[in-house]
């Protein structure tokens, strides 16, 4: 599916389950930049957006309510992201204004949450950038929590990015892109090798890339 159906089918599935001030804040605070960083970010290193919740409600400190960006909610994580643009309400805001921001991400990781911020150039110029932070934090978190589940999330992700590309990878294209270790790399590449889901492109005695097989392209993610 192309990220244009996908996006218009992400956004309708969310205003089907909102209504009053949820359903207009999706409306309208869902803009440009969160699209690019949908776009250019998120669909090209997850190719989906399971348990990503756009313009998502959350309590302050004013026993009000206020919106993330973004919300990746997954289990016991809680992953805010914020799209920050460099523009008047930036250069223009009062100190007042400036704490009562400093307050609303407080309020948050008190809450349990962690939060990622990009600049909107940074999604523009460094897509990349921002996909790897994304696969840090969620790899980190997977390895201090469940190690088992670490191990399966990042399989399903290199399946996918093999999936993506279309052609065959070498072990430093997935360590690059995937934001992991060398030696986590080579590990994953091992088990997926051992499961017949990609198989050795070049190399004989040190295989130097892989291919996805057709059980792996087969495989339901």
């Amino acid at each position: 599916m192309a990220f244009t159906e996908a996006h218009e089918n992400y956004i309708k599935e969310h205003l089907a389950v909102r209504e009053g001030e949820r359903a207009r804040r999706l409306l309208e605070g869902h803009g440009y930049a969160e699209k690019w960083f949908l776009e250019a970010v998120w669909w090209p290193a997850f190719g989906h957006f399971q348990h990503l919740h756009p313009e998502y409600e959350v309590s302050d400190f004013k026993d009000g309510y206020r919106f993330l960006d973004f919300a990746y909610i997954r289990g016991p994580l809680k992953l805010a992201i914020e799209i920050d643009g460099y523009g008047p309400h930036w250069r223009n805001v009062s100190r007042i204004q400036f704490s009562d921001h400093c307050r609303r991400q407080n309020d948050l990781m008190i809450d349990g949450w962690k939060v990622l911020r990009f600049s909107f150039d940074d999604v523009k110029e460094s897509p990349r950038y921002c996909q790897q932070k994304i696969h840090q934090l969620l790899g980190r978190w997977l390895g201090e929590e469940n190690a088992a589940a670490e191990a399966d999330w990042l399989e399903k992700e290199v399946i996918r990015l093999f999936l993506r590309s279309g052609g065959p990878l070498t072990p430093g294209e997935v360590r690059q892109r995937m934001g992991i270790g060398e030696k986590k790399t080579r590990a994953i590449l091992y088990d997926l090798a051992r499961k017949k889901w990609i198989l050795p492109h070049s190399g004989n005695e040190r295989i130097r890339s892989y291919r996805l097989s057709s059980a792996g392209r087969d495989l339901t993610l």
